[in-house]
């Protein structure tokens, strides 16, 4: 079967002083994610203190270069089939993202995957995942 992927609308983006740095760097077509000053561990979701040391934090630029940890195919929860996934990124962060501009019936646990950014309503990059090519 082949299910290629269609873009359909994305909803509003939580804008607050604390995404404000992420999302200007999605405008601009750049992935951050927020590194530990002290313990210098990344994480995801982007919060003030690290999860594992509870010290300050400060964003950084990641690849936005990963593979498929877990992936869902879903053609029943509107009228455009979707697929969301868990992306394991080089840089050792796993986040649960869309994966987009391909086939959906083709995507398989551990296919390499990169950053691309579609926008939401408001005009917003929203990051989410593409197959690499070859």
């Amino acid at each position: 079967m082949t299910t290629m992927y269609q873009d359909r609308p994305l909803g509003l983006a939580v804008h607050d002083p604390a995404t404000a740095p992420f999302f200007a760097a999605t405008a601009v077509g750049a992935f951050r994610v927020k590194v530990c000053v002290s313990c210098r561990k990344p994480h995801w979701y982007p919060r003030p203190l690290c999860p594992y040391c509870l010290g300050d934090t400060e964003w950084s630029d990641v690849t936005g270069k990963g593979e498929i940890y877990s992936v869902s195919v879903t053609r029943r929860a509107g009228p455009t089939p979707y697929a969301i996934a868990y992306v394991r990124l080089d840089e050792g962060i796993t986040m649960l993202s869309n994966i987009v501009d391909c086939n959906l019936d083709s995507l398989r646990i551990g296919q390499r995957v990169h950053v691309v950014f579609k926008p939401a309503e408001d005009g917003t990059m929203i990051p989410m995942f593409a197959p690499e090519q070859g």
